[in-house]
């Protein structure tokens, strides 16, 4: 529902949230945020909670959860082992150890040029998605908008309905996932307090091009808006894409906050170790927020993650090509079968159209899918709120950032379909 003096969002680009009712509960805004309460208001389980719960029931290969089935490089293994039995197993400081600081900042000059004040512009976070919801936390109010690309990770929707905010979409749309730039204008409004941009994006496996990044820019300067660039899978793209920061383009870096972490590019997802970088006000603000949340995390793993950071090229260049082999391999496997595979030049994950198959419910799909195959997906419309839901209702998402036989057998599996 939208604030009720603001301008009603349009088909293209939908508002959900509310800035004035006052009779949900915060968890309630939370879950709804997120589509996790149903008409009655009864919560349901993450789609990702639903479908690992399918897979470990059915022992059947799950390929909807992006987390990979491999440990990281040894140098970054051994570090937090170190760190360990060298007693850093107390509370690190509150801004992040400064060999991670130091690490994040050097990071950022070596491959993106961006020159930063280790102590006062980098902040650690427990994960990419504390740094999200602490900065939405920190600058979003009643009836704010939040603008985002659709589909979007869940948690932008949980924390812009927490913080009372209205969640404008803008959809991706076709096999390229590509912005149309009216809708993208349309989005855009005297309420648009922040914009969260995913790029490389989570669950399409796409990246914006040149012109949609420098569009987006120009809006958010005209409505005095916050850019908010989720990077995590910087370092995964293939075909010899290039990662290209928001903060990077002339006039973006006074407004941006830049937001990764160590889990996807060194396989550590459980580390929970994840940063933000941007001027040092606005760095301030989120700190004020954000240390009571976790208030610090992760003593024994900001050291490893600061050793990876500075791992040479070659280790870089090897996780995009290893990751972009797997993509192909589980590609292949998913057109065999009969499915329409949409492409991905970036993150963990590929996006098949299951409609050649007969089936035109993703979600339904999904749900049969270890019984008919052995394999478990996500339907990309639960990353979509109701009216965008029916356009992506046959997509499906699959992880490829699992071993090499496993997609194998994936494949092999999931072949069955097409008999």
């Amino acid at each position: 529902m939208r604030h009720l003096d603001a301008p009603a969002p349009s088909s293209a680009a939908q508002g959900y949230g509310d800035g004035i009712m006052t009779h949900q509960a915060p968890w309630q805004r939370a879950a709804s945020g997120a589509m996790l309460l149903d008409h009655d208001g009864r919560l349901a389980p993450t789609i990702f909670a639903e479908m690992s719960a399918l897979a470990t029931a059915t022992d059947s290969i799950n390929l909807g959860q992006g987390f990979p089935d491999e440990d990281g490089p040894d140098e970054v293994l051994a570090a937090a082992h170190e760190a360990m039995r060298s007693g850093l197993n107390q509370y690190p400081p509150g801004r992040g150890m400064p060999v991670l600081l130091d690490a994040v900042a050097a990071h950022q000059r070596r491959f993106y040029g961006i020159d930063l004040d280790p102590r006062r512009e980098v902040l650690v976070t427990a994960g990419a998605t504390e740094a999200l919801a602490a900065t939405i936390l920190a600058f979003v109010d009643r009836g704010d908008e939040v603008v985002t690309l659709e589909p979007f990770y869940d948690a932008y929707g949980a924390v812009i309905g927490l913080a009372g905010g209205v969640h404008v979409t803008v959809p991706l749309r076709g096999p390229e996932s590509s912005v149309d730039p009216d809708e993208l204008r349309r989005a855009f409004g005297p309420r648009t307090r922040l914009v969260v941009l995913n790029d490389p994006h989570n669950p399409t496996g796409s990246v914006l091009d040149d012109a949609t990044r420098r569009l987006l820019l120009e809006l958010a300067v005209e409505h005095d808006a916050l850019v908010v660039t989720d990077e995590v899978y910087e370092h995964l793209l293939f075909d010899g894409v290039a990662h290209v920061p928001l903060a990077t383009l002339p006039g973006a870096a006074v407004r941006t906050i830049t937001i990764s972490s160590g889990g996807k590019t060194f396989n550590t997802t459980g580390w929970k170790i994840g940063w933000l970088t941007g001027p040092a006000e606005l760095v301030d603000r989120v700190v004020a927020v954000k240390q009571y949340l976790t208030f610090v995390n992760g003593s024994v793993f900001q050291p490893a993650i600061a050793v990876g950071l500075g791992l040479p090229d070659a280790y870089f260049d090897g996780i995009a090509r290893t990751l972009g082999h797997k993509r192909d391999v589980l590609s292949a496997g998913l057109r065999r079968a009969g499915f329409a595979v949409r492409p991905s030049v970036g993150s963990y994950f590929v996006v098949a159209d299951a409609a050649p198959l007969g089936f035109d419910d993703a979600a339904d799909l999904c749900r049969r899918l270890p019984e008919l195959a052995g394999v478990v997906g996500v339907p990309i419309s639960a990353f979509c709120h109701p009216a965008f839901a029916v356009e992506q209702s046959s997509l499906v998402r699959f992880a490829f950032c699992k071993r090499i036989d496993v997609l194998e057998r994936a494949s092999a599996q999931l072949a069955s379909l097409s008999v």
